[in-house]
This record gives C-alpha cells, structure tokens and sequence, in this order.
C-alpha cells in the first residue's frame, strides 16, 4: 500500500513540475515575441521615416547647388 502511496505522490509531483516548466516556457516565450514586437515596430517607424528624410536631402541639395551658382555668377561678375 506504502508503494502504490509513494508512486502516486511522485507522478503527482512530476505532473505538476512538468505544467510548471510548461507554463514558465510559455510565459518566457511570450515576454520575447513582445520584445521582437517592439523592435519590429521601431524599424516600422524607420520605414516611414525615411523616405520623409531622403526628399529633405533632395530639397537640400537643390537648394545648395542653386546657392553654389550664385555664387558662381557673383564670381564671374
């Protein structure tokens, strides 16, 4: 009777270590999805962003070489 008490309090015990590794995994793994969320949601930002700066650099240089043929002119004159 001593053995069937013993064994039915060890697969108790596995059983509830098992479910608690489990859960614990779980939880692990959903804490790292949320992190890659969040660094997928800034490159996102960056995406957007982007093309915002790259047309500042063209107004930019336009404006520097229409500066630099002032310039230019005003050298000549």
């Amino acid at each position: 009777m001593n053995e069937i008490i013993i064994a039915a309090l060890s697969f108790s015990g596995s059983l509830l270590g098992t479910f608690g590794g489990i859960l614990t995994s779980a939880k692990l793994t959903n804490y790292r999805i949320e992190q890659l969320e969040k660094k997928v949601e800034k490159h996102n930002n960056f995406a957007v962003r982007i093309p915002v700066i790259e047309e500042q650099i063209k107004v930019s240089n336009h404006r520097i070489s229409d500066l630099e043929e002032k310039t230019q002119k005003c050298k000549t004159d």
